[in-house]
């Protein structure tokens, strides 16, 4: 690798290399320490194309559940099963790595302007600005240089979206990531993730508890009829893969309750 080649969008891979390296070490026991991250299906990963693949998850904080996929899925490719044991999977990344975010969250402050170097494609919200949702009539139109961002990301490598647009559970997918599945026919691998939201403040930068079990799901590829299906029904397929359809939503009985609650507390690391 030259020391000075750069990816389609202009960032320096070996500075990148040096980023993911840095952050992997600081963040590792995070996910492998304080708490610890289950994970399931990292034969899945291995078995990914190199390019054109569209990972699709629920969205628990801002940037951990990022930093996470980063490791699950280094860890994957070198061939940890299903755990990220010994950070030195990180010495060698994968580095056609990308993640949708948006534009106003990676321009927060240093810190994310940083990570936003590490494979951020940034977007602007229609449905959202300041921390607020905007009414649909004063929403802007889609820029189109992001849905074009995306498309040179998928090209270049692999694409992480958080289709719902929020941390926030069971809010609708929104429409414009079934548009870039039918467009460009990805291959789409749902992830489902619990526990962040638990573990870290809402950004995911500070640590908030430990002793916390981290879930991180990945699921088989989504059979999808790109020119056939319609947008309604790949969102509707979004939101089933990811556990976030209104269906998921219950009443649970307290019996119910209670045994998760237990389960839990059996869960709890000691420091």
């Amino acid at each position: 690798m030259g020391l000075f080649k750069r990816n389609p969008f202009g960032h320096i891979l070996f500075l990148k290399t040096w980023l993911i390296r840095i952050f992997g070490a600081l963040t590792h026991r995070r996910y492998r320490g304080f708490n610890q991250l289950q994970i399931d299906g990292s034969e899945i990963i291995r078995s990914l194309p190199d390019r054109n693949v569209l990972f699709i998850s629920n969205h628990q904080t801002y940037f951990a559940d990022v930093v996470a996929m980063f490791h699950v899925f280094n860890a994957s490719l070198k061939g940890r099963e299903d755990n990220i044991k010994n950070v030195l999977y990180l010495w060698n990344p994968k580095l056609n790595i990308y993640y949708v975010a948006a534009k106003e969250t990676m321009q927060s402050g240093l810190l994310p302007r940083i990570l936003s170097y590490v494979g951020a494609i940034t977007v602007e919200r229609t449905w959202r600005a300041g921390g607020k949702d905007v009414a649909e009539n004063e929403r802007k139109e889609v820029n189109f240089n992001d849905t074009e961002n995306i498309k040179i990301a998928l090209s270049d490598g692999w694409v992480i979206t958080f289709p719902q647009g929020t941390t926030k559970s069971f809010k609708p997918v929104r429409k414009g990531t079934a548009h870039i599945i039918k467009q460009h026919k990805p291959i789409v691998v749902p992830i489902v993730i619990d526990g962040f939201r638990r573990s870290f403040d809402r950004k995911g930068l500070r640590l908030k508890k430990k002793g916390i079990l981290q879930s991180f799901i990945i699921k088989e590829p989504l059979e999808i009829d790109y020119d056939n299906e319609s947008i309604d029904e790949i969102v509707e397929k979004i939101e089933y893969a990811i556990e976030q359809h209104p269906s998921f939503l219950k009443v649970i009985p307290q019996e119910e309750i209670d045994e998760m609650e237990e389960l839990d507390r059996q869960r709890q690391w000691n420091y």
